[in-house]
Formats: structure tokens, sequence, C-alpha cells
């Protein structure tokens, strides 16, 4: 009997990305290695559920869904979550960082000292570095004091990520530069929390980490999967929980969320290439002839 597969998400470890699988299965994720699937024909996109319980009702989501949950577990998985700053009172210490995409996007961001960069890896951090680390609630505040002073965003859309992953710097340096400037200002603000202590300027580069030096730029993007379609390609680069995958045969490199994975029931695959759905990867184009990788 083939084995229905069930992807509860894509981690970041010191050995790189992981593919998880309900049921505690991970699947390391090297350079070079084929990851290829099917989705199960006649199946229907399920409810993920919320805080590690299963949706009551087991509802259907929508394809292009990268929550995967119904309103209502969306709803609850949310609750009494940092983001939505309904846990004030949580003893651990925070930092806080500014994380870099590319050129023009960046943003501030607060993460528990005990994750340690793993929340960057998650995001698809091109570069970021510390900026200052305490409680909780001062942790939030010098993130919504950076918020208002530099206009510096919490939230950037992956699509903006995705966008500017081919036009990147070719050095280190010059892609410390931007969050370099960033956080001399930042520092220099009136209004920082005395209980916040600064942390120096010190950029961590995730190019090699995410393996897009040596990759060639992406020119497309999964919209959803559908019941029937398959997904197959080599591994060739990742970032946050985008898998960019070469398809062959004239199909480039095509760039799967796999936030998408979720709900779906999976089957392995050989030999096929993409059928879902995809769309042209916005800067593509300028991006294709000039790129500096």
């Amino acid at each position: 009997m083939t084995r229905i597969w069930k992807c509860s998400g894509l981690r970041w470890d010191r050995g790189g990305p992981v593919l998880w699988w309900e049921g505690g299965v991970g699947s390391g994720l090297t350079w070079g290695k084929r990851v290829a699937f099917r989705v199960v024909e006649g199946s229907a996109r399920r409810c993920v559920g919320a805080r590690g319980n299963a949706c009551p009702v087991g509802a259907v989501v929508a394809g292009r869904s990268v929550g995967a949950r119904c309103e209502e577990c969306a709803r609850l998985e949310r609750a009494h979550s940092v983001a939505a700053d309904t846990v004030a009172d949580d003893p651990r210490p925070y930092r806080v960082y500014l994380a870099w995409f590319g050129p023009g996007l960046s943003k501030v961001g607060i993460t528990a000292v005990e994750r340690g960069s793993a929340r960057l890896l998650e995001q698809g951090a091109v570069c970021f570095s510390w900026l200052g680390v305490g409680p909780l609630m001062a942790a939030r505040r010098a993130e919504e004091l950076l918020r208002a002073a530099l206009g510096v965003p919490d939230r950037i859309p992956y699509a903006d990520k995705r966008a500017v992953r081919a036009a990147l710097p070719p050095t280190e340096a010059e892609r410390a530069a931007e969050p370099g400037e960033l956080h001399a200002r930042a520092v220099t603000l009136d209004g920082w929390p005395e209980s916040l202590e600064v942390q120096p300027f010190r950029p961590v580069d995730h190019v090699a980490a995410f393996g897009l030096a040596a990759a060639p730029p992406a020119g497309a993007e999964v919209t959803e999967l559908v019941p029937g379609g398959a997904v197959g390609g080599e591994l060739v680069a990742a970032a946050g929980p985008d898998l960019h995958l070469d398809t062959g045969s004239g199909g480039g490199v095509v760039v799967l969320d796999t936030r998408l994975m979720r709900g779906w029931d999976l089957v392995t695959a050989a030999g096929e290439e993409v059928s879902v759905p995809v769309r042209r990867l916005r800067g593509a184009d300028e991006h294709e002839q000039h790129r500096l990788f």
C-alpha cells in the first residue's frame, strides 16, 4: 500500500533545512537532492489545527493559504502568542534584531534568546544583526520605536523577499551595509528602553547557508498545490520556507513555499516535473541578464 505523507513544515537546524512530516519523521535536505512528490488524486486540503490539536471539524482550506488553517483554528493558534502581545509576563530574555532580505528590504523583530538565530533562518534573512537584549516588553518597545522613528516594518511579504534574491550584492560587506546604517541610527534614538542592553553591530550572512551564491536565479514560483498535481526538481537553494528547485527540461528554477504543502495528502513521485499552478516570479525578467551570482 502506498504510504500517505503529511508535511508539518520546514525547519532549520545547524545542518541546514529539514522537511518534517507528521509522526516526527524528518527529511534532511542537501544541495543536489531530488525533491519529488505528488498530491493524492481526489484529496482535499484539510486544516492542520491549532496548538498541537486537530481541527475539530476537519475544515477544507484554500490551496493558496500559507497558514493552512481555517479561520477558527488560525485565531486559536495566534491566541496567547508573543506576536499577538498576549504573553506580557514571559520571563525569558529576548533579543531585538535587524534583518535584511535584499536592497531596500529590512525589518525589525524580536526572538527569544534561547532560539538563537533560528528565527532569522526561518524568515529567509540574507543578513542580520542583533540590536539589543532584555525583557520581553522592553524588546517590544524597542521594536515599536524603530518602526515609528525609522520606518522599518516588522513584516515583509515573502513575495517581496523572493523578488530580490536574484539581485543581491556579491560581497558580505555590501550586504551588511544597509543593516549597518540602520543599526547605527537605531542605537542613538531617544526613548531607547533602559532595561534593554544594546548589542554591537555584528552582521551574520546567510547567503552560503541558503546556497544562493552558487544557485541559478529562480524564474517562477508555485502558487498552490492541486489534487493529482506533482512537484519535482533538484534542490539548488533554500531560504526560509522556500525551496529552490531546478526542474530541468527548460523549466528552470521554481520556488516552492513549503507552507503550501501542509494539509495535503502526499505520496512519493519519481521522474515527475512541476504540474501544479505556477507564475512568473516578480523581478525575474530584469535580473535574468545581469545577475550577480
